[in-house]
Order: structure tokens, then C-alpha cells, then sequence
């Protein structure tokens, strides 16, 4: 009989001969494992050479056991691509610019607030986006004049007005049709009290409420193509009325013929001395588009931020499925040992079958993942959070680095798992074969109790913090609990099967064989129950969050606003609301607010400011008192005015002030202000958490007309309170405000879908996949008498165990994280719908029954 080779020449597999080919075919027929092919001896340590023989027969004649494997891994591509693409975009985003298309060099202010944080070499850099439009001091026109080659400098001025006919449009001043080519089409340019419009007629009078105040104008001229609707105002007017004396939006500098605009770029930088930014190309269209910086910052975030979080989901679980799929072939392993194979030969077998695998998931799944980018960055485009000038950049390199990290995640995992069926002696290894290892590696379990360590560290840590703190403190907690279900799964389902088996050995047969088979084979049913614990974790996490700051706000919204009715208009309110409304027959007092923010430092130091929700009052402390409940705990209402501030107490505390307090801080447009603080309450989530009076936000504020309208009066009231805007009472308006959030809501159940979906996919192919490996097990409990029910319904049982252990040790994943985070955001426990939680559960009992029962109907035919 010839030898079989295995190992020599170029490591390839050699011809067998019949009588082997025979005895291999017939074993595989029979439903036992595709065993090894023998090896003379001294060939044992001869080096293969990728693609490896046993690798490709492997993937041959058992391509069930690489199904899974694929499956996860090309889901792990597709998560980390439709991220990528949304970074990638974030970073790259950029359209031409259309205002300032013939102004090859603009100088606007930096739209950012730059910090630092830490010291020495941890010194780092950062930013945070203004709530509102920084603008430049006027004097800088004549200063970007002044450059060499600059032939003139314009400056640029855009207001939001009213008026009666069209509602809110823009007015631009006259002097920046230079650069955008704008020319009169009949009539004249404006002259102080004139303005340009593009209906027309000449001649005729026109009000704009502007946020200088209602003005009367003359129209001189119509000007703009069809469908515009702007208005051009005299520099005069625009300057007086524009509501930011001495402030212009940006500076267009147009050059002398011949200099290039490279050169006079670095010429008007230098004239300004860096008091401004000079932007050039494409980087123009963030002077004339706020909501291009906003969706770079949007996409970066949630492409970078929860990209990160979801690509370490879906490479953490990719990696436990290739290392299942590993485990579930280690008799095989144990044979290729006993008859010679050396553990480097074991390895480079591993590491080629994930090389035949990894690469065509990961191309594979980059095509889902273009299309998952495609629809997400669609969906926040139709919400508005992204302008629909901006496209989806699907470049190259995030698909490339899924590919890469896919089979870089296939790689280690499979490194990993061939780390004992390599170095185990070949004895030992066929007695393991046989049945599981009890005992759990050291290392593993020395590094899980660590991981489980750190995240009840983090716990108690973010319990004992408040505000923001509190939040990112938590959110290292489900990761480092996640890391140590993992870890530590051998043993936590060793727990699980012994606290679970109990009730099981009542119930029957099916029951005792359940408890039994869960009991021994801990290893098995820790990887079943690890994806489980990941979808309900980070799904709880993201939902419920969210439902309990909705629960939060909605209360304080109720409790706090007192008014009876309550004046709104997606357009604004006109400028003279407050005093209309308090003319109004019936209205005893009226109160305006306008909704901001400011930026306030964390912990008093000014160096990790944070954005917080503000309100610029209309009317004295005393009037709000009278519409407005804020639940003060210090101080008094009645002080707020000019200079002084109502603070929210948990920002308070967080700032370290307290009535009588400078609180240092940013108002709306980067300018620094420190308020008195006369008074702390507690509904600042629901109502506001910096309240100041209305004569402090106004200059620094784009639209500093009220966007709410408070009033206490009688019912008869509302008729004359209607021609201002939508008229409702305190419920109704807590309502409208719900549906304003509703892009965070969406925002939320699609990231918890994300990351959700995935670990829920994973879990069902890692329960086909163990139910599928079992069916020599299961044919034997049939030839030993066990009925066809039987069998089936130690499978049932099962897979109720899974879920019930996943789902107990998910939610005490969740409930760790939420509660520090929800007291520390809301001040109360979290709100968890007791309806959206069964269905998380139940969702998770389905997708496990039918992942374990539709399989095991199949092997028992």
C-alpha cells in the first residue's frame, strides 16, 4: 500500500489510495467528523505552503462548518463599512460654494470654541461648535482692504426678516451685489429707507420686522431671478437693523488682476492678524452654509463615535463565531496531532482557512454596507440634519479597511483558538476530544475578572457623578461588562445551567436532558448566550436612555410651565409679540423666551466647556415667576435681569457656583460673559438649564426675536393671542416639543437596530451553528430510544435557557449602565416601557427557537 504524504514537497495533499478515499466517504456518510489523512512520520515537520491542502479540503467537505463564520464576518464588514463611508464623508464633506462664487477669498470668524485639556504630554486639543454665528468686529473690512493685493473688500451681512405678505426671508445689504453679480432689473439701488425685492412693484410701501425692529421701507427696484425671494437693504439700514452693531457676517476680498488667490489669501491673513479665518475653494461654503460644518460634525460623530462602538460589536462577535467554529472542530485538531502533525503545521491550517474565507466575506459584505450608508445618510438628510447639497462619499478606503479588518478579525480569532489544539500533546488532545474541558484558562479568567472589576469600578464612579459626567463615565461600563461575559462566559453559563437546571429536571425527559447536556457542555452554551447578552445590552442601553430623558422632560415640561396658554410659530414670532400679546383684552401677564444656548465649563475650570440648553426672558423675574414653575431650590426669581442668571442645580453643582456666584461662560455667538447667579432650580432638562434676561442674548443671537410666548389669561384671550401664532395650553405644548425630538428618537432606534440587529443575527448563527454541529449527538440519543419529541424538546428547553440567561445577564448589563447614567442626566431612575422590553425579550425567545428548532428538525430526518 503506498504512504500518504502529508507535509512534503509543497506541502500539498498527495493521492490516496482507493481502500482510504473508501473508508473517508463512508465516515462521512455516517455523520462523524471528516477525518485527518495519515502521514508517514518523518514527513510530520515538513513546512506547508498556503493555500494549505487541509484548509481547501476542509472548506470542501464540510462547508457547513465555515457557513457561520462567513456569515458573521461578512455582517462585521458591513457594519464597518456603512461606518467608514460616513466618516470617510464627515471628513471629506464639501460643495462648491454658490454666494460666494466670484470672491475667491473670504475671511469669516472661527465658528468653533478651541480648548485644552490635560497637561505635559497629555496635553490635547480640542473643539466644540458655537451655538449661534460668531461674527467679525467692522473695523476688520478696512484692515482686509488693505492687503496688497486685494482690489476691494466687501462686507457681507445677512438678516432674517418678516414681512406680511411672503413671511420669513433673508435681506443681504445692497454692497454685496459686487461679488455676487446681482443687478437691479428695474428701478435703483436702495438708499436709506429703500430696500430691492424681487416682486416688486416700484414704488410701493413695505414693513419687515427685523431684528432691529419693525421698520417701514420704500421698494426702489426689483432685482434676483424667478422663484428668490430676498431683499437687498441700503449698508446703512443693514448695518443699524441687523441687531449685531459693529459686527459683520464675513468679509468677501476680491484681488488686483494678476494675484493669484494662494497669495492673497496669505496677504489678508496677515493684514488680519488672525482675528479671522481666510477661507478659500470649497472651504468658502462654510461661510455661506452653517449646515454643511453641522453635518461634517454629524456624520464625523456618528461615523466616528458610535462607528467605533458598533465595529468593536461586530468584530467582537465575528471573532467569537470564528473561534466557535474553531472549538467545534478540535477533534479533528486532536487527530491531525495523534498521527504527527506539528503545531505549526495546526496553525498555518487555521490562519489559510481564514484566508479563504475572510477575504470574500468582507468584499461581500461591503455591498450591504454601501447600501446601509446609502439609506442612513438618506433618512438624515429628509430629517435635516444633513443639507441636501451634501452627497455620500463612497471612496475606496473605507471598503478597504473592512476588507482588512475582517480578515485581520479572522486571523487573531483563529490565532487565538488554535493556540491549545497546537500545543497540546497529541494524547491529551484526543482525550479532550471526547469531552469538554472543564477547567477555563487562567489567563482568560484572570483577564475577565479584571474586565469585571473595572466595570463595576465605573459604576460606582458614574453613580457618583452628576450631569454629563455621569453619562460618559457609563459609557465604558457596558463595554467593559460585555468584555467580561466574554471572558468569563464558561464559567456564567457553568452558573446559569446550575441555577436554570433545577426547575428543568421537572420537566420530564426532554427537561432533565436539557439540564443535563447545558450542564456539561458550559463552553457551548457561553457561546450562544455572549450574542444574546450583546443585543439585549446595547439595545436597552440606547432605547431606554432616551425613553427616560423623554419621561424626564415631558414631567418637567408639565410641572414647570404654568401659563394657560402658550403662543408658538415654526417661523418666529414678530419682534413685538410680548407687547401685543400683554395688549391683548384678557392677558394678565406676557412673557417671551427665546431658545438658545450657551457654552458653560464643567467642574469651574473653563478648560472642558459643554453646550447647554438656554432662555433669554422677555419680561422681569417676576413675570416669569407668574408663567414659569422652574422648582428654584436657591435664590429668587425676582433678581433675574440684565447681568443675572437662573442656573440648573445639577449644572450648578457641576460648575461648583452657587447663588450670589460669577458663573464664567460663552454666550451663543463665542462671546464671554459671567452672569450673577441668583437663582439654582431642578427642571432645567425639561424647561432650560441657563436662564438669562433677553437684553443679554440679543446682540450675540442670529434670530433674537421669542420663539415662545407665555401668558396667563383668561379663556377668552386666546382669539386675540391667535394672530400672533399657534395658541395651546401647557399639555399641548409639552406634546409639540416631544415631536421636536423625535431626530433623536430616530436617531437612537436606528442605532439600536444597528447594533441590535447584528448581535441578534449573530446569535442566531451561532445557535444554527451549535445545533448543527450536534448531529452525531442527536442521531445517538435516537438510537438509544430517545423519541423524535424528546429530542426536540431538550432542544426547546434549551434554547429557553439561552435566552433566559442572556436576556437576565443583558439586562443587568443595562440596567448597570442606565442607572447612573439616567440619575445623572434626569436625577431619577430610568424609564423602562414595560411593552418595548417584552418585545425585546420576546423578540430574542423567537429568533432563538426557531434558530435551534429548524436545524435540529433537519439533522433528525
Amino acid at each position: 500500500m503506498p504512504q500518504h504524504r502529508f507535509g512534503q514537497g509543497r506541502g500539498e495533499l498527495r493521492e490516496q489510495p482507493r481502500t482510504t478515499r473508501t473508508r473517508r466517504q463512508s465516515a462521512r456518510n455516517s455523520g462523524d467528523e471528516a477525518p485527518s489523512l495519515p502521514t508517514s512520520p518523518h514527513s510530520a515537520g515538513a513546512p506547508m505552503h498556503a493555500p494549505n491542502g487541509l484548509a481547501r479540503a476542509a472548506l470542501r467537505f464540510r462547508p457547513s462548518a465555515f457557513a457561520g463564520t462567513f456569515v458573521a464576518l461578512l455582517m462585521a464588514a458591513m457594519i464597518v463599512s456603512a461606518c467608514g463611508l460616513l466618516l470617510a464623508t464627515g471628513i471629506t464633506a464639501s460643495v462648491p460654494p454658490q454666494r460666494y462664487a466670484a470672491a475667491p477669498v473670504v475671511a469669516a470668524a472661527d465658528q468653533s470654541l478651541h480648548y485644552t485639556i490635560g497637561s505635559g504630554e497629555d496635553r490635547d486639543e480640542e473643539s466644540l461648535p458655537l451655538p449661534d454665528r460668531a461674527r467679525l468686529d467692522d473695523s476688520l473690512v478696512a484692515k482686509a482692504a488693505s492687503a496688497p493685493g486685494a482690489a476691494t473688500a466687501i462686507a457681507d451681512l445677512a438678516l432674517p426678516v418678516r414681512t406680511a405678505e411672503n413671511g420669513p426671508v433673508t435681506a443681504h445689504n445692497w454692497a454685496s451685489t459686487t461679488f455676487t453679480g446681482t443687478k437691479p432689473s428695474s428701478g435703483t439701488a436702495p438708499r436709506p429707507g429703500e430696500v430691492v425685492t424681487t416682486t416688486g412693484p416700484v414704488g410701493e410701501r413695505i414693513v419687515l420686522d427685523t431684528p432691529g425692529g419693525r421698520r417701514e421701507f420704500r421698494i426702489s427696484g426689483t432685482a434676483g431671478g424667478p422663484g428668490g425671494n430676498d431683499i437687498w437693504l441700503d449698508d446703512a439700514d443693514a448695518r443699524a437693523l441687523s441687531g449685531h452693531p459693529g459686527k459683520v457676517d464675513a468679509i468677501a476680498v476680491l484681488p488686483r488682476p494678476g494675484t493669484s488667490t494662494a497669495t492673497l489669501a496669505a496677504q489678508v491673513k496677515q493684514a488680519l492678524g488672525g482675528r479671522a479665518q481666510v477661507r478659500t475653494g470649497d472651504d468658502r461654503s462654510t461661510v455661506e452654509d452653517s449646515g454643511i460644518a453641522q453635518a461634517k460634525e454629524v456624520l464625523t460623530g456618528l461615523g466616528g463615535s458610535f462607528g467605533g462602538v458598533a465595529a468593536m460589536v461586530a468584530v467582537f462577535t465575528a471573532a467569537g463565531t470564528v473561534a466557535l467554529s474553531v472549538g467545534q472542530r478540535r477533534r479533528e485538531y486532536a487527530l491531525l496531532r495523534a498521527i504527527g502533525a506539528t503545531p505549526r503545521q495546526i496553525r498555518r491550517t487555521i490562519a489559510t482557512e481564514a484566508l479563504l474565507v475572510a477575504p470574500l466575506a468582507g468584499a461581500l459584505g461591503c455591498l450591504p454596507g454601501v447600501a446601509l450608508a446609502t439609506w442612513w445618510f438618506g433618512q438624515l438628510r429628509d430629517k435635516g440634519a444633513i443639507p441636501p447639497t451634501v452627497d455620500l462619499a463612497v471612496t475606496p478606503l473605507p471598503l478597504l479597511v473592512a476588507v482588512a479588518a475582517t480578515v485581520l478579525t479572522a486571523l487573531c480569532a483563529g490565532a487565538a483558538a488554535a493556540r491549545r489544539p497546537s500545543k497540546i500533546k497529541p494524547g491529551q488532545a484526543l482525550a479532550e476530544s471526547a469531552a469538554e474541558r472543564l477547567r477555563p484558562g487562567w489567563i482568560r479568567t484572570a483577564l475577565g475578572a479584571g474586565a469585571l472589576a473595572g466595570g463595576c469600578a465605573c459604576a460606582g464612579l458614574a453613580a457618583s457623578e452628576t450631569g454629563e459626567d455621569a453619562a460618559n463615565a457609563a459609557l465604558g461600563v457596558v463595554m467593559l461588562f460585555m468584555v467580561a461575559v466574554a471572558l468569563l462566559g464558561p464559567l456564567l453559563a457553568r452558573a446559569c445551567a446550575a441555577v436554570l437546571g433545577l426547575p428543568l429536571r421537572a420537566a420530564g425527559a426532554a427537561g432533565s436532558l436539557a439540564a443535563a447536556n447545558t450542564r456539561t457542555n458550559a463552553r457551548r452554551l457561553a457561546s450562544a448566550i455572549t450574542p444574546i447578552v450583546l443585543a439585549m445590552a446595547f439595545s436597552s442601553v440606547l432605547v431606554f436612555l432616551h425613553t427616560s430623558e423623554e419621561r424626564a422632560i415631558e414631567d418637567q415640561q408639565r410641572a414647570g410651565i404654568t401659563a394657560n396658554h402658550v403662543v408658538t410659530d415654526p417661523a418666529g414670532l414678530p419682534s413685538d409679540a410680548v407687547a401685543r400679546a400683554a395688549a391683548t383684552p384678557g392677558v394678565e401677564t406676557a412673557v417671551g423666551l427665546t431658545r438658545t444656548s450657551v457654552l458653560v465649563p464643567n467642574g469651574g475650570s473653563g478648560q472642558t466647556p459643554h453646550e447647554a440648553s438656554a432662555q433669554g426672558v422677555t419680561g422681569t423675574g417676576a413675570d416669569l415667576a407668574e408663567v414659569q414653575d422652574p422648582g428654584v431650590r436657591a435664590g429668587t426669581l425676582t433678581a433675574l435681569g440684565p447681568g443675572a442668571a437662573a442656573i440648573d442645580a445639577s449644572l450648578a453643582a457641576a460648575a461648583h457656583v452657587r447663588p450670589g456666584d460669577r458663573l464664567p461662560l460663552l454666550l451663543p455667538d463665542g462671546t464671554k460673559a459671567a452672569p450673577k447667579v441668583v437663582a439654582t432650580y431642578d427642571r432645567g432638562l425639561g424647561l432650560a438649564q441657563v436662564t438669562l434676561s433677553q437684553a443679554d442674548l440679543s446682540a450675540h443671537l442670529t434670530a433674537p426675536g421669542p420663539t415662545v410666548l407665555l401668558t396667563r389669561a383668561s379663556p377668552a384671550a386666546a382669539a386675540g393671542l391667535a394672530a400672533l401664532g399657534h395658541v395651546t395650553d401647557a399639555a399641548g405644548y409639552a406634546t409639540a416639543q416631544s415631536t421636536d425630538r423625535e431626530v433623536n428618537a430616530w436617531a437612537n432606534a436606528v442605532m439600536a437596530a444597528v447594533l441590535g440587529g447584528f448581535a441578534a443575527v449573530a446569535a442566531v448563527n451561532t445557535l444554527v451553528m451549535t445545533v448543527l454541529d450536534r448531529r452525531r449527538e442527536l442521531g445517538t440519543l435516537r438510537l438509544i430510544g430517545t423519541t423524535r419529541r424528546q429530542v426536540l424538546g431538550m432542544i426547546r428547553w434549551e434554547a429557553l435557557l439561552v435566552v433566559a440567561a442572556g436576556v437576565v445577564i443583558g439586562s443587568a448589563i443595562a440596567l448597570a449602565t442606565l442607572v447612573p447614567m439616567a440619575n445623572g442626566l434626569t436625577g431619577r431612575a430610568p424609564y423602562v416601557p414595560p411593552l418595548l422590553y417584552g418585545s425585546f425579550a420576546g423578540g430574542v425567545l423567537i429568533l432563538a427557537l426557531a434558530a435551534t428548532s429548524l436545524p435540529a428538525r433537519a439533522a433528525l430526518r
